[in-house]
């Protein structure tokens, strides 16, 4: 006869469908605490070590007040917009702008130069191959500071100025005082002109798009951009002509200027706050919008909430920013917004005619032959280096681009070093794309130039471009060896303006900022155009 065991009764609690376990033993509950516990401690041990930090320099006599910015630093500056500097703000803008003049210029020659070095290195003539080669391996093997101080040495042991320096005299001067080369700058009428170009590049658009469609749809050659070309060369030769008829922005200008000024601050104050609101509570509504799903909205993770949550703290702590802990930025947008619309409506009308004689009449009297350069009558202008004699000594003068030694060992040195590497990224792209694409190009009957200009770059650029702006990165960042010959940078001047001031931690600070600026900056136009090269999948 079977035996019936019977299992012995569970007498342990039972939690019921439908009831929450208790707070402690709720995992999303655990979590949120656990979570801003630790951002708690963060933040407590951040504001400790703050704390810690400010006694000790206050022992020891350390500032960290930014009212150095306010204050006449007493320095001059070798070269840029401004040698006497009468606040040490003003000084740091300088060394801001020598900076960026040296990353743009070196990052515009340093991608030409890189990159006909590297299609060199893929050539199949023996000579512009080796060539190409010594350059690369030459120039990336060797530091990029040793490289400056080796062209500042050459240069300061050139011979000194005269009146018939050369090698090509009105063109390139190449003297124990720097560079000097020809430039070309905007004229007398360019904005006016500039105004026509706009409506040109307009129609240049809508052309291009046009003729698009149509190659799309017929499979004619119809050249879309041969044809925008065209019509941009059209307008220009118009606006050249018609260019006058523009001076009444003048009057507008101005009364958006006047209008301008006439705001008041709280009114941005209020406006910037509402707008940071608007963006922070929209971009809340598209992230939702993200996770929603044909039945409804998808359950959120803990890490959404917290995206969310930050958006909004971030939207409260800028509007605190614009309403209690910095009102002055708000008064800075409204001046410096009516004086940009001062200087436009002084491109236009008659204050137009009696700036340029001022400026006209101001070089003449620090050059007398600058009266060639000093005024064009078209949109461009074009000036030849000079050389005056003022008294026993040439110097150079005020016409063409005259870079100082400093500059010209910097500029040189960024610029070729970059562009060894730059080099190499552009032939390791070139090589990447497959062999079959060149083949297919030649089958078709493309020639050489015509597969590598229309097959060939168009895919390897989608490979050259990250890399290539990480060279940009290092360029902009190699700047900072300017200091090891004497040139006004970023670091330079602030290291000047710290030893004037005692505030090293403020502008040391400063110039973190300033470089991180640029970098991001870079990254976010790199990145731009890396996505709009980026392949469209189904």
């Amino acid at each position: 006869m079977a035996t019936t065991i019977t299992p012995p009764e569970d007498k342990s609690p039972r939690i019921q469908a439908g009831t929450r376990p208790p707070f402690y033993r709720d995992t999303t509950v655990v979590k949120w605490i656990v979570q801003l516990a630790t951002l708690a401690a963060v933040i407590f041990a951040m504001l400790f070590l703050a704390n810690v930090a400010g006694d000790n320099l206050a022992l020891r006599n350390i500032s960290t007040s930014f009212d150095f910015l306010s204050i006449d630093p007493g320095i001059s500056l070798s070269e840029g917009i401004d040698t006497e500097p009468v606040t040490g703000g003003r000084a740091l803008w300088v060394g801001m702008v020598n900076t960026l003049r040296l990353s743009i210029a070196g990052i515009f020659f340093a991608t030409i130069l890189g990159t006909l070095v590297g299609l060199a290195r893929l050539s199949n003539n023996w000579l512009v191959n080796k060539m190409s080669s010594v350059f690369v391996e030459t120039l990336r093997n060797i530091p990029l500071l040793v490289q400056i101080i080796i062209i500042a040495a050459i240069l300061t042991g050139l011979g000194r100025v005269t009146l018939d320096s050369g090698p090509y005299p009105g063109w390139l001067h190449i003297t124990n005082k720097g560079i000097g080369v020809p430039r070309l700058h905007v004229g007398d009428v360019f904005y006016q002109w500039a105004v026509v170009m706009l409506f040109g590049c307009v129609a240049a658009w809508f052309i291009h798009r046009n003729r698009s469609a149509v190659r799309d749809a017929t499979g004619r050659d119809t050249r879309p951009v041969l044809t925008a070309l065209a019509t941009l060369l059209v307008f220009g030769i118009i606006g050249y002509f018609i260019h006058p008829i523009f001076s009444f922005l003048d009057g507008p200008l101005r009364a958006i200027s006047d209008a301008i000024g006439s705001i008041p601050q709280i009114a941005v104050q209020l406006a910037l706050s509402v707008l940071v609101v608007v963006l922070a509570a929209n971009w809340i509504r598209r992230f939702l919008n993200s996770r929603r799903t044909p039945a409804g909205l998808a359950k959120l993770t803990d890490d959404d909430y917290f995206r969310m949550i930050f958006a909004a703290l971030g939207a409260l702590v800028a509007c605190l920013v614009f309403l209690r802990l910095w009102p002055g930025l708000s008064d800075w947008l409204i001046n410096s917004t009516s004086d940009l619309f001062t200087v436009l409506a002084d491109k236009f009308g008659d204050s137009r005619e009696a700036i340029t004689e001022q400026r006209r009449a101001a070089a003449i009297a620090a050059d007398p032959e600058a009266v060639l350069g000093s005024g064009s009558p078209g949109p461009f202008g074009f000036e030849q280096p000079n050389i005056v004699k003022r008294g026993n000594f040439a110097n150079y003068g005020t016409l063409g681009i005259n870079m100082s030694v400093g500059f010209a060992a910097i500029f040189l040195g960024v610029w070729l070093y970059t562009s060894a590497f730059i080099g190499e990224i552009v032939r390791g792209g070139v090589l990447a794309v497959a062999k079959g694409q060149t083949e297919a190009a030649m089958a078709v009957g493309l020639k050489r130039s015509q597969a590598l200009r229309q097959v060939i770059l168009p895919q390897a650029f989608r490979i050259i471009l990250p890399p290539m702006g990480n060279q940009y990165l290092n360029l902009t960042k190699n700047t900072s060896l300017a200091i090891a010959v004497g040139f006004s940078d970023m670091v330079q001047v602030g290291q000047t303006v710290s030893n004037q001031t005692g505030r090293v931690l403020p502008v040391l600070l400063i110039t973190m900022l300033f470089y991180l600026a640029c970098s991001l900056t870079i990254s976010v136009i790199v990145n731009w155009f890396n996505v709009r090269l980026k392949i469209v999948e189904r």
